[in-house]
């Protein structure tokens, strides 16, 4: 008998589960601190994943081009070759690989760049190990939720994504919301949601037309997703509102993305905001 799914988190679960029953996901770790590399291989090892290893970029590279990874986690300052050149050869390689970037400088320039390179995620120096395996969990699950659509399986029938901006719709989103509010208590972990409405955007609708407004919507789904952390939840509430879910997030580190995503936001260019009355779509 076919198994019926409940929500979007039932399926999680069964991939999880059906992810450590096949084989091992390959993980490569790159960092040219042999503190942090062995404690990543240390850790991700004990979680059952097959951990491979490079002191930098060129040792990144040779192994990526004769090597199938499931995910690639890279610093990105190194000597000689940095970790966007790796993330750029490795997307060079397989348009789908999926890179996790590392940095202890962090700024929203080299943010937007590992997106815009097709950065799967942006992690901070220092990290809490738990943060990672939650990005590392989700980012693989998605991979296989991923080929399972491709495959034509059963994931188009579990839809719950919102058609226009390939968020999660409004449906999902109190799905989503439940379980990590749940998750949350029974762990006694820190859980923000994020209302997100975007400013005078009638006008914008009504004097460019639906379908400038509809790139707009894209446009902005994307920007949220890309400059979010993997483990975020970002779903289309309704109209031109968006809510984000961030899992481990208490309310100054809230904040803190928050102001991020605006500036952001404010930064890129959309056709045509000039018509609104502070110039910027934001």
């Amino acid at each position: 008998m076919e198994k019926k799914y409940t929500d979007i988190q039932d399926l999680d679960d069964t991939l999880s589960a059906e992810k450590m029953s096949e084989n091992k996901p390959k993980i490569l770790v790159v960092d040219d601190e042999e503190v942090l590399r062995n404690l990543l291989f240390d850790a991700l090892n004990d979680e059952g994943f097959e951990v491979d290893v490079a002191a930098g970029g060129f040792e990144a590279i040779s192994k990526i081009n004769t090597n199938h990874y499931d995910l690639i986690m890279t610093d990105i300052l190194m000597p000689e070759v940095n970790g966007m050149q790796v993330l750029g050869k490795a997307k060079e390689i397989d348009p789908d690989a999926d890179v996790i970037v590392m940095t202890g400088y962090a700024s929203v320039e080299t943010a937007v760049q590992s997106m815009r390179l097709g950065a799967a995620d942006y992690i901070t120096k220092p990290f809490n190990i738990d943060h990672i395996k939650i990005i590392i969990s989700r980012t693989l699950d998605r991979r296989s939720l991923k080929r399972r659509a491709e495959e034509g399986d059963f994931y188009k029938k579990l839809s719950r994504i919102d058609g226009l901006t390939e968020v999660y719709n409004h449906r999902s989103f109190h799905q989503l919301l439940e379980s990590e509010i749940n998750r949350a208590k029974r762990y006694n972990r820190a859980l923000s949601l994020m209302m997100l409405d975007i400013d005078d955007f009638k006008v914008y609708n009504d004097t460019n037309g639906h379908p400038m407004g509809d790139i707009a919507l894209k446009e902005l789904a994307w920007i949220f997703t890309k400059s979010c952390r993997e483990c975020d939840l970002v779903a289309r509430y309704g109209g031109d509102e968006f809510a984000i879910i961030l899992p481990e997030t208490d309310k100054p580190e809230a904040a803190l993305i928050g102001r991020r995503l605006r500036t952001i936001a404010k930064e890129s260019m959309f056709d045509k905001e000039e018509v609104l009355p502070g110039g910027t779509l934001t």
